[in-house]
């Protein structure tokens, strides 16, 4: 059964930082792809930022780039998202997700995901 289980989130000022980790289990992930999803109240949940486990090609809606990285640790099957200059409007429930490799949907689109985590609330204060 995989799992995902986010943590890292908080509450934070704006201009601040946090980074979120994903610990992915029961699965054999190393060619899967990961994705950060966030949901704010009465919003659709957004892609936030993507990345490949082989070759760690990276995505990124326009909003992060440049503020937002996603990386991986193979060796802990971890992913990560650090977020630095945090607005107010970044705040959301942040979530994780993993798809088989073979998907054909783009990396951004939500349904291309198998697999979700439970959430991680992030606040950003103004």
């Amino acid at each position: 059964q995989v799992q995902l289980v986010e943590s890292g989130g908080g509450s934070v000022q704006a201009g601040g930082s946090l980074r979120l980790s994903c610990a992915a289990s029961g699965g054999t992930f190393s060619s899967y792809v990961m994705g950060w999803f966030r949901q704010a109240p009465g919003n659709e949940r957004e892609f936030v930022a993507a990345i490949r486990w082989i070759g760690g090609r990276t995505y990124y809606a326009d909003s992060v780039k440049g503020r937002f990285t996603i990386s991986r640790d193979s060796a802990k099957s971890t992913v990560y998202l650090q977020m630095n200059s945090l607005k107010p409007e970044d705040a959301a429930v942040f979530y994780c997700a993993a798809s088989k490799p073979w998907a054909v949907l783009p990396e951004s689109l939500a349904s291309r995901y198998d697999y979700w985590g439970q959430g991680t609330q992030v606040t950003v204060s103004s």
